[in-house]
């Protein structure tokens, strides 16, 4: 009977348990990503824009004379003849642009008070539970969003507040899983594949959204995406532990290997509750404020990216539904092929030594950053040649791809015993571009949906992409900070100090 290896063990043979973590928080990060884009698409279908571009252009003739808004013939796409003949979806909500960004950007409200309550909770109690409650609270709120939007764009709003919150915990959540699960040479490899995960989402959720609005009506998108996610939370609940040393589904090699190669710490679940953050310490390093300042400027690309590129293809470019989910989702796809590719070179690289910890992070950094940059000038200057700008979207979507395994690794090398309240931290003041990039393009492109105007919005971007690059090729670093072990430190010196005093009595005597 001895010799019978328990049935956990036989799956964890067969499957390493980290990578179940992994694999099941990627799909964890697809769904709240999904759910939170989807409705940057399903809006598409939604809006009644006949009424809404009469309703703007009403406003031009009150406030001032037609003359001075009509654009210079360069700037404005002609509609290919394909184009131009297909039906353009009609819905029945006339909201205006600026409800528009608000719906868009409220996700960021919610996302923005959670997160740093929720990765206390997780480093204190459980990543795990802290995790499943984000994906429910997100299919909860997408299954009422039809609902919600025939009542009123304010029951949207709340039920987007609703997401985010769920969404802001993320993240931290599993910033403090992979900290307790992700052996150092493999850190930057199963980091990429969790949040990888983000980009997958996205190509899923825009090509289903996309496909269901224009088949089945925009209603469709929110009950059948909300309604498959439903199968993860049962998946999580039963296969997923906080730690190596809860889970059944591990082989005692594996157990072993992970435990060793982090030092012994992993199942020190009581020593995390009696750190209390080094808040000042953290607050002040630079290695930390590198971060900080790259996830910032990054997020604004991300999101501008990510939330706003359905509507320059759908505006600017005048593609229909189905060209825009197409063109808008697959860079996302090649970003995760990319981040998964880069990761592994990278972690290669460490591996034998070429290249160092904060090399690496600053190279990945430095993809998600450059490229994008460089792909958004071009995009400025090629007027409405759809190809090209189809071209350099998918490269620089593709390019972010380098921040899962440069910045947004970073927290857990410099700090793993407070990655998840690292990750708060500089998420939450990374919501701020989620929150007024809609609300910054809606007020740009309202009665004014050109390309002069998208390329005003482009170079704010570029200048901060610039910002990243130089702070964080500056000050980022890869290196475990002192602060991360402050209390143990203490302790540990004032046990040297007896002993060195006993010893210098004994040579005076």
């Amino acid at each position: 009977m001895d010799n019978i290896p328990a049935k956990g063990n036989i799956l964890g043979s067969v499957v390493p348990a980290r990578y179940i973590l992994a694999v099941l928080g990627s799909i964890g990060m697809a769904i709240v990503y999904g759910l939170k884009v989807n409705l940057s698409v399903a809006m598409v279908g939604m809006l009644n824009h006949t009424s809404i571009r009469l309703a703007a252009q009403a406003d031009k003739v009150e406030l001032h004379d037609t003359t001075n808004y009509s654009a210079p013939a360069e700037l404005e796409c002609e509609p290919t003849p394909s184009v131009g003949n297909a039906t353009e979806l009609e819905g029945p909500f006339d909201w205006s642009s600026e409800i528009q960004g608000i719906v868009l950007s409220c996700y960021f409200w919610g996302y923005f008070v959670s997160q740093i309550p929720g990765a206390r909770v997780a480093e204190l109690f459980s990543a795990k539970w802290v995790m499943f409650f984000s994906v429910t609270i997100n299919v909860v709120c997408t299954l009422l969003t039809p609902v919600m939007a025939e009542l009123h764009y304010i029951a949207v709003v709340l039920m987007r507040i609703g997401e985010g919150i769920g969404g802001g915990v993320t993240f931290p959540a599993m910033h403090v899983l992979l900290s307790k699960w992700a052996p150092p040479a493999e850190r930057s490899v199963m980091a990429a594949l969790v949040y990888a995960g983000t980009s997958l989402g996205t190509v899923i959720s825009m090509l289903m959204a996309g496909v269901l609005t224009a088949t089945l009506g925009w209603e469709s998108v929110f009950y059948v995406m909300g309604g498959l996610s439903c199968a993860w939370c049962v998946l999580w609940v039963a296969l997923v532990r906080d730690s190596p040393q809860q889970q059944p589904l591990i082989s005692k090699e594996e157990r072993e290997m992970i435990v060793t190669s982090l030092g012994g710490k992993t199942d020190d679940h009581s020593e995390h509750k009696k750190l209390a953050m080094p808040w000042r310490a953290a607050l002040t390093s630079p290695a930390f404020l590198a971060i900080l300042v790259a996830h910032v400027c990054s997020n604004w690309g991300w999101y501008m990216l990510l939330i706003e590129l359905p509507f320059y293809m759908k505006q600017v470019l005048k593609f229909n539904m189905t060209e825009n989910a197409l063109t808008t989702s697959l860079p996302f796809l090649s970003l995760w092929f990319f981040s998964i590719g880069l990761s592994r070179t990278l972690d290669w690289l460490r591996g034998k030594n070429i290249i160092t910890t904060t090399t690496a992070r600053k190279i990945g950094t430095l993809f998600a950053s450059a490229v994008p940059a460089v792909c958004l000038l071009a995009l400025c200057y090629i007027g409405c040649n759809r190809g090209a700008a189809v071209a350099l979207m998918a490269i620089g979507v593709t390019g972010i791809g380098g921040m899962f395994c440069g910045f947004l690794s970073n927290h857990i090398d410099i700090a793993p015993n407070f990655a998840g309240t690292l990750m708060a931290l500089t998420n939450t003041v990374a919501t701020i571009p989620g929150i007024v990039v809609p609300i910054f393009v809606g007020v740009l492109t309202h009665g004014n949906q050109t390309i002069s105007a998208w390329r005003v919005i482009f170079f704010v971007t570029i200048g901060l992409y610039i910002v990243e690059i130089f702070v964080y090729t500056l000050f980022g670093s890869g290196e475990q900070q002192p602060w991360n072990n402050l209390p143990q430190n203490n302790v540990e010196e004032n046990a040297e100090k007896k002993p060195l005093n006993k010893e210098t009595e004994k040579t005076r005597v």
